[in-house]
This record gives C-alpha cells, sequence and structure tokens, in this order.
C-alpha cells in the first residue's frame, strides 16, 4: 500500500510570509505570544525589527495591525484561530473591515485541532462568524500550494483577509498547475447523481468519500471551496441543477460553508442538502482523528449523507 505525504501547511506559511518579505519591506509579523505556535521562527530570525509581540492580548493584536495598516505596512496579524476570532471579534469588525484595512489575519490551527485541549480551544465558529461580516475575504486553503498562493494573493490584495491555516497534516490535493483564485470552486472530480463540496482540511475525506460511493455506483462530483467569502455561487448552482443534491463538509460549525451553500441554493435552485460538520453543539475534548469521527467528518459519514440523498 502506498502512503500518502501529509503536510503541515503551517509550514507552507512561514516559508512563503519570509520569501515575500525579502522583496517586500511593507511586510510585518504581529503575534500573541504565538511565535512557536505560528512557526514564525524562521521569519523572526530574519527579520527581528519586523515581528511584533504583543503577549497574550488579541485586541491589542488586531488593533496594532490596524496601525500597523495604517502607516503603510502589510501587516499579518497571526494567532490561534479561536483566540483571534473570539476574543477580537470587535476590532476584527471595526478595525480590520470596516476600516477596510489592507491587513491580513492568519487563523492558526483552528477547526478542532487543539484536540487534548478541548472546547476552549476548538474554533469551530469561526467561518459562521466571519462570513457574516461585510468586506472580509475568508480563505480556508485544502493543502499547501493553495496555502501558499493564498498568503501571496492576500499580501496584494488591497482589503482586509482571514486565512485560515491548518496545522493538522494534510495531502496535495490539489492538480498540477493550480491557481488559486478567490471565488472560485476547484472541481476536483465530476460527477452527475450528487455533489460534495468540502473546505479546508476535510477535502481530502470528501474524495475518500467520493471513492466509496464510486462502489455503489454513485458518480459523485467533489467541489474544493478555498473561500467561504466570497463563495463561487455559479459552481454551486451548476452542482444543484446538474445532480439534485449537494452535501456540505467542513471542520467547523455547519452554518459556515453549509449555511452559505443552503443561503445560495435556496434562493436560486432548492435541492436536498445534508451537512457533514459539528452542528450545534461545543465539541468535546480528544485527539483530532477521535473529534473528527465522532461528528462523522470522514469518509464513510460523507458517503452516508450522499448515499441519503441518492436514495431520496
Amino acid at each position: 500500500m502506498t502512503t500518502v505525504p501529509l503536510f503541515d501547511c503551517r509550514d507552507a506559511w512561514v516559508d512563503t510570509l519570509v520569501e515575500l518579505a525579502e522583496s517586500d519591506d511593507r511586510i510585518v509579523a504581529v503575534v500573541n505570544d504565538s511565535v512557536g505556535s505560528s512557526k514564525l521562527g524562521p521569519f523572526q530570525d530574519r527579520f527581528p525589527d519586523r515581528l511584533i509581540n504583543v503577549g497574550i492580548a488579541e485586541q491589542d493584536m488586531v488593533g496594532v495591525g490596524a496601525g500597523l495598516a495604517n502607516g503603510g505596512k502589510v501587516a499579518f496579524v497571526s494567532a490561534a484561530a479561536c483566540f483571534l476570532t473570539a476574543r477580537a471579534m470587535e476590532q476584527i469588525k471595526v478595525d480590520a473591515a470596516y476600516s477596510n484595512n489592507h491587513m491580513v489575519l492568519v487563523g492558526q490551527s483552528p477547526g478542532m485541532a487543539y484536540g487534548e485541549l478541548g472546547p476552549t480551544h476548538h474554533s469551530i465558529e469561526d467561518l459562521a462568524w466571519l462570513r457574516a461580516i461585510p468586506g472580509l475575504t475568508v480563505i480556508v486553503p485544502s493543502d499547501p500550494e493553495e496555502t501558499a498562493q493564498a498568503v501571496r494573493w492576500a499580501a496584494q490584495h488591497d482589503g482586509p483577509v482571514f486565512l485560515r491555516v491548518s496545522r493538522m497534516g494534510v495531502p496535495a490535493v490539489n492538480p498540477d498547475g493550480y491557481t488559486f483564485v478567490p471565488g472560485r470552486a476547484v472541481t476536483l472530480r465530476e460527477g452527475n447523481d450528487v455533489t460534495i463540496i468540502a473546505t479546508g482540511t476535510v477535502v481530502t475525506r470528501a474524495l475518500d468519500a467520493a471513492r466509496l460511493l464510486e462502489q455503489d455506483g454513485i458518480d459523485a462530483r467533489v467541489l474544493s471551496m478555498p473561500t467561504i467569502k466570497p463563495l463561487d455561487h455559479d459552481a454551486v448552482l451548476a452542482a444543484a441543477r446538474d445532480t439534485g443534491g449537494i452535501v456540505t463538509v467542513e471542520e467547523a460549525l455547519t452554518s459556515g460553508l453549509g449555511g452559505a451553500v443552503a443561503e445560495t441554493v435556496v434562493r436560486h435552485a432548492p435541492v436536498p442538502m445534508r451537512f457533514v460538520g459539528v452542528s450545534d453543539a461545543f465539541a468535546p475534548t480528544g485527539s483530532i482523528g477521535w473529534l473528527l469521527d465522532h461528528f462523522g467528518i470522514n469518509a464513510e459519514g460523507v458517503a452516508e449523507a450522499a448515499r441519503e440523498l441518492v436514495a431520496r
């Protein structure tokens, strides 16, 4: 059996940030005592005067990033996603989005990646919260190449961006020559019977589910959705009309990607849907693998949701 290599997307994020900073002295990093967990050691070593550590003060951290943006810098504000979003939501809303500052909010180790640290450290609400904020681009890369391209895009985008960077090992899922474009889904597998739309770390689980469904004679389309906002409405509506049913998959509350897709479908092309993710619950304590299985965010769970749609 061939072992598929897994990658930590934080490595791609910091390698790309260092590369960009070499040629752009506007780029700075702001952290909340999280140099290690953000893997920003190489950036700090290369640019010690361009990393600002505010300590455990997330609201101040976002405010400092906004101030730097006002001064002409490109601030990458990096922290554990659970603390960046929950503690500093007002600053994200006002200082980043309402003020339309060019700054990149980097949510590290999102979803349930902190596992055994429990509900206080799970970041499963972030996609639902952030997609409600006007003017904020929300990016959830699925693999290292997409992460690197998203960092490059965010560095030149004239506006606020939230970038969700995984620590859980993931395989490369995007095709050779792939180009990240915000608001554009990636068709990883064609299919006519049902569509699976996934984002971030669970895209690979959607692909595994499609292979299980193939054994049942079910032809599943798989779309990777790297941006929750803007959403690729055209791809969603085409999937609804072509396949007649949609399953969404996310390492988050299902009101994130699932809610965004449902809002599009119900207005323009109503079809049955199923939502795979964390429903209305606080995720418990446990390893990341156990937690994903607990909520059915795995190949069999996704395949079963698709089977229910096809059987209607």
